[in-house]
Parts: C-alpha cells; structure tokens; sequence
C-alpha cells in the first residue's frame, strides 16, 4: 500500500511518514511511544516538523513499532537521511578529531586558574563555564590553553568559534560552517529556527567536543536553546569567553583577575607573574635586554601601574624599542591621558583604550555613577565606603561592587581576613579622561 506524503505543512518526509503510518493502522502518539520506546515528545516533534533530523536509532524504534515491513521501512530510513548533515562531515570529526587554534605564545602565570578550569571541565562538575573579566586580561588566551591540554590529555574534539568573526572561520570547511551556524542559533543571531543545533547534535553526540564560545558580547544568549543542547548532548562541554556572565541557568562564572603584581615597598621578584610577562615582552623589543638591579623597582611599579593586564604590559613594553625603562616609568606615570595615550599608540594596545570606554560607556547607569564616585575618591575601598557614599543597605551596596567585580573593573582583596577592593589604575585613568571630556 502506497502512503500519500503529500501536505501543505512545512514537515519534513520522515515526520509525515510517521503520521500516516501511525493513523493508517490506528495508533494514538502515547500508543506508538509505548511500543516503539521513543517518548511521546519526541515522536509528536518529528509529526509537526520541530525535530527534523532523528538519530538512526530512533529511525529503528520507530519501524519497529510501526511494525513495518522491509519496504516501508526502507523508504522511513531513506526519509530519515533527507537533509541530513553528510555523513563524510561525521566520519571526519569522529575519525581525526578537530584541533583548537594554535597558540602562538607560552602563558605565563596561568597555572592555577588552567588547573581549575580543567579540573571542571573534565570531573564533570561543570558543563557550562564561562571566562570573565576586563578587556586584555587575557580571556581567549586561557580558553585556548585549557582546550589544547583537553586535545592533548584525552584528544577531545575541540570546536572553536570566534563569535565576533562573522561567517566560518577563513579556511572552514563544512563543520565549521555547521558549528557556525548552530552557534548563531544559540546566540539568537539565526533565523529562528533551531534546525543548525539539531544537526550539530547529529554530527557530534557519540563524540561529545569542548565548544568554545570565544568573545560573547552581550546578553543576547538563549538560555533556552543552551539548556536543550546540553540536555540532548550528554558530555559536551561549552566553554565561554565573554564581557560579562551569560547569566543562564547552569553557568559557572569563572573571574579572571590581572597577572599578581610587586607589592609596592617590597623587593622585585624576577619570576613574579607580571614582571615575568614584561620582560619578556621586552625582549621582544630589544634582544638584549635583561632587568638589572636599578631598573627592577621601576619595572614592579610599571606592572602595578598597569595592575598586571597583560595587554597593558605587552603595549607598554613594545616602546622599549625607542625608550629606556626610567623614560617609559616616567611616561606611564606623568597623567591619566598620558597613560592610555601611550598605551593606544603602542604594539597589541590599538583597542585597549577603546574597549575601556566602551566597557564604561555599557554600564548602567547607577554602576556608572558609583564607578565615578569611588574614582574621585582614590583609595581602595570596602563595602562601609560604599554604603556611605550611596546610602543603600549593606545587600545592595554588596551587589553594586559585585556587578563592578565581574565587569572587570575593580580588584578584590581579601587579605587578613577583611574584602577590600581597588578600581584598577586604566579604569580609574579611563573613567577620570571620560569626565574630563564631558566638562
């Protein structure tokens, strides 16, 4: 007996097939479901063309419980394959697994924070984690760190999608413009539809990767979309580079604070974070470079006027090309402009400007106008400091710091037992040049 797959409604082949099969021989969805094993959902999703692409397991279930005979079932089966993402695209990622991008530098005091991401990651404690923190701070640079020891340790497939390049990544093939496409689905930034996740699930559920989401800005995640991804695709794991937290349920913030700097008053150590990054900057510059005893103490106060952010000390290092190191301290310490001036001019410092006072601009406005206050103020601050100079009760004046925490903007400290908090130096410079522009 032929079956009419015939209709108006936008439903692929397999889901009509399913309906006309089940209806011709009697059989409620909750009947089919319990001789078939496939849940109710999921078959009344396949009849109204919300799921599209079943998995091949699904496909059987179904024909068995269908009670088809070869025929029927072949032409389910072929159904089923229509618009399916190629099989060699499947093949391929399970059979040579993608690699994350190659780092072109070595992280530099990283350790801890690498150990516990990927002890997360990979203890199946966290499922969705996302990197945090100012502007320079060197977000992408851990992410990429963590994917490549995954790749390395336990050759996990690892999808790396740039967010803020538009299309494929150069050079993509058709998994990247399938990882691409599914990412904009999860973004919102699609047409709607939730087809491209559906196949990205199909391509990549028996080998789950590290999705890495690098340079989300915004809030224009769906959590919705995210939750069903996770929930469809047992072990994969999504890690997040981004301006601020997605703030969907299940996501694990992780702060990522500037490199440790000198303690002013306290001897330079050569290996510390900070210091360790300049120089070698530096030597990037000059060859020949090597820090002596005179210029070490000028070095730990140029890292902590640059409060530890990599981008900050690899820009300001690039002007060893044509300064000394007491030219370059005395430059970065002379006034707030003359500080991002330099650094904006300088090698890898182009947007490090620009994206402070965006970042700045992005606030809202009752964080903006605390941000200012404890700017003109100058000394580092607690929550006492905070309640005065708002008036609010110690849960909200705990909730404004917070918001300017995970921005990125202010330092915390939690020495001898008491949290206390610093605006970083190029927020403060930042912040002082944006009020000077407006008077």
């Amino acid at each position: 007996m032929s079956i009419d797959v015939r209709s108006g409604e936008d439903v692929p082949r397999f889901g009509l097939l399913v309906r006309q099969h089940r209806t011709r021989i009697g059989l409620t969805q909750r009947e089919l479901a319990d001789f078939s094993t496939v849940s109710v959902r999921a078959i009344r999703d396949l009849e109204q063309g919300r799921a599209r692409r079943p998995r091949q397991d699904t496909v059987r279930l179904i024909a068995d419980g269908l009670r088809l005979g070869l025929r029927a079932r072949a032409d389910l089966e072929s159904a089923a394959n229509e618009g399916r993402t190629s099989w060699a695209v499947k093949a391929g990622y399970e059979a040579d697994p993608p690699a994350p991008p190659f780092a072109t530098d070595v992280q530099l005091g990283r350790e801890a924070e690498t150990g516990v991401i990927l002890d997360e990651l990979t203890g199946g404690a966290e499922r969705l984690l996302t990197i945090v923190g100012i502007d320079g701070v060197g977000r992408t640079r851990l992410a990429l760190e963590v994917a490549t020891r995954l790749h390395t340790a336990e050759r996990t497939p690892v999808l790396w999608c740039p967010v803020t390049t538009v299309g494929p990544r150069p050079g993509g093939d058709r998994l990247a413009a399938l990882v691409r496409a599914a990412v904009d689905q999860l973004l919102d930034s699609g047409d709607g539809g939730t087809d491209d996740v559906a196949a990205f699930v199909e391509t990549v559920a028996d080998r789950p990767p590290l999705l890495v989401l690098d340079g989300v800005t915004g809030t224009g995640v769906r959590g919705d979309r995210l939750a069903e991804l996770l929930r469809d695709c047992p072990g994969l794991r999504i890690l997040v580079t981004a301006a601020q937290p997605l703030r969907v349920p299940g996501e694990r913030t992780f702060l990522l604070t500037p490199l440790a700097v000198p303690e002013a008053g306290e001897p330079v150590d050569p290996q510390s974070p900070a210091v360790r990054l300049f120089v070698e900057r530096a030597r990037r510059a000059r060859p020949d470079f090597h820090l002596t005893a005179a210029d070490a103490g000028l070095v730990g106060d140029i890292c902590r006027r640059l409060d530890g952010v990599p981008q900050a000390l690899h820009a300001a290092a690039s002007w060893l090309v044509v300064y000394d190191i007491p030219t370059l301290h005395r430059c970065l310490h002379d006034d707030p402009a003359g500080l991002l001036h330099h650094l904006a001019g300088a090698e890898g410092g182009g947007g490090l400007r620009e994206a402070l006072a965006r970042r700045l601009a992005d606030l809202p406005t009752a964080a903006r106008d605390l941000l200012a206050a404890l700017c003109v103020r100058g000394d580092d601050f607690g929550l006492p400091e905070v309640m005065t100079l708002t008036g609010g009760s110690l849960p909200d004046s705990g909730r404004a710091v917070r918001d300017l925490v995970l921005h990125g903007l202010v330092r915390p400290s939690y020495a001898a037992g008491q949290s206390r908090f610093r605006i970083l130096h190029l927020v403060r410079a930042a912040q002082l040049c944006a009020l000077a522009a407006r008077v």
